[in-house]
């Protein structure tokens, strides 16, 4: 056993719990299907899959099934910035407003509602850092409960594929007043948007190829994009929306059918917070180079960032320790349990007792809207990869059943 191995191994047979949790989702009809992939130290332990991709066609999941994985976008478009941190292309506590200039003035939000207003200057200005961290004032508009978020929404600064391209939404951007002082809070947002838009102008590529390129060729993600690729379509599982469940009906109608999904196109907005598809395999790829510390095991050629990179991310950066829940204002948030803190795009545990989950301090991960969700625990030496497709992702306590599944195998 190497120095980085777990001392705790999972039980093959232990693991069975997980999959009679997730079978019972299946069974009751509470989601369509389901993929989970698991591995310890660098190899795979099991996958486990069941239901349908497309339930209109009683198509089946596949192991090269395609997800939208929505905000499991947000780790990667981070990668991506920071490998632009390590050639001294910025700082994380240069200004936004230095890379994008109409940013210089932006104000808070004060009082009064979306069509008359009060505002006041920041105390401080937004940085790169607070983008990364989602301190930085922005919204998401999900939610349309303060009045930021309804001009959020006003402007189509809520949609995830359309309503202009990035240099539109920037521009809109800096017309919003903030939620609040850049640090003074942590409020889910459309930061990593930002984040995309500034990786375009720093390194003269478009997203998508700057991914490619510097990301997915090196780690061989051959199915990861912002759209399915030509001759995939017929992979691409349907998404589906949550409904109330009666007389034994399922609890979910189709929201995005598989065959004719926006997907299949490239959208005019390359949302580095939400954009991509995924195959399970390709994504777990991607948690196991983060588990590497930058790297594939055995495989140098694939380092897309260095150690000490990784490991500076993935630490809580919440002021004195903070978590999310203490931090945050009201709206969503993938990671909303107490006990788990943010580094530079992913959530982190920073206290396991308070989590009320049996990850490991230090763990670290995301997820996505439709449900999907990854985490990798150094400790254990864990990665997990789940997918399905099922909006909104906190319709059910799914993920943290399905973490206290995985963590009762070890042994």
């Amino acid at each position: 056993m190497n120095k980085n191995s777990s001392t705790k191994v999972l039980s093959i047979a232990r693991l069975q719990r997980t999959k009679e949790l997730l079978d019972g989702y299946i069974r009751t009809g509470k989601i369509p299907s389901y993929a989970c992939l698991i591995s310890q130290n660098q190899s795979e332990v099991t996958y486990i899959s069941a239901g349908y991709r497309d339930v209109e066609r009683a198509k089946t999941v596949e192991r090269d099934t395609l997800y939208r994985i929505y905000s499991m976008t947000k780790p990667v478009t981070s990668i991506a910035m920071m490998q632009l941190f390590e050639q001294g292309y910025f700082l994380l506590d240069d200004p936004v407003s230095k890379y994008i200039p109409a940013w210089d003035s932006m104000q808070v939000f004060v009082q009064g509602n979306a069509d008359k207003y009060t505002v006041s200057e920041p105390k401080r200005e937004m940085t790169i850092k607070d983008l990364m961290m989602h301190t930085s004032g922005l919204s998401y508009g999900f939610e349309q409960d303060h009045p930021v978020d309804v001009l959020y929404h006003r402007h189509q600064l809520n949609q995830l594929r359309d309503g202009g391209d990035l240099e539109h939404k920037i521009n809109l951007l800096a017309k919003m007043p903030l939620l609040f002082s850049p640090g003074d809070s942590w409020k889910y947002s459309v930061a990593t948007d930002v984040l995309g838009y500034i990786i375009e102008k720093i390194s003269g590529q478009s997203l998508d190829k700057y991914f490619q390129n510097h990301i997915f060729t090196p780690l061989g993600m051959t199915d990861t994009a912002f759209q399915v690729g030509e001759g995939k379509l017929d992979r691409l599982s349907a998404c589906y929306e949550y409904s109330e469940q009666k007389q034994g009906r399922l609890a979910f109608t189709l929201q995005d059918d598989s065959v004719n999904s926006s997907y299949a196109q490239t959208p005019a907005f390359l949302s580095g917070g939400a954009g991509l598809v995924a195959t399970i395999d390709d994504y777990h790829t991607f948690a196991s180079m983060l588990l590497g510390k930058g790297a594939l095991p055995d495989k140098p050629v694939s380092r897309v960032l260095g150690a000490k990179t990784i490991e500076y991310m993935t630490q809580n950066h919440l002021l004195d320790n903070a978590d999310m829940h203490s931090m945050r204002l009201q709206g969503f948030n993938e990671a909303p349990e107490q006990g788990v803190g943010f580094g530079l795009g992913f959530s982190v545990v920073v206290d396991e007792a308070k989590s009320n989950v049996m990850k490991s301090t230090g763990a670290f991960g995301w997820g996505g809207l439709a449900s999907t969700n990854f985490w990798v625990d150094p400790a254990e030496n864990i990665c997990v990869t789940f997918m399905t497709q099922l909006i909104p992702s906190d319709t059910y306590r799914l993920r943290n059943e399905l973490q206290n599944t995985i963590y009762q195998a070890l042994c």
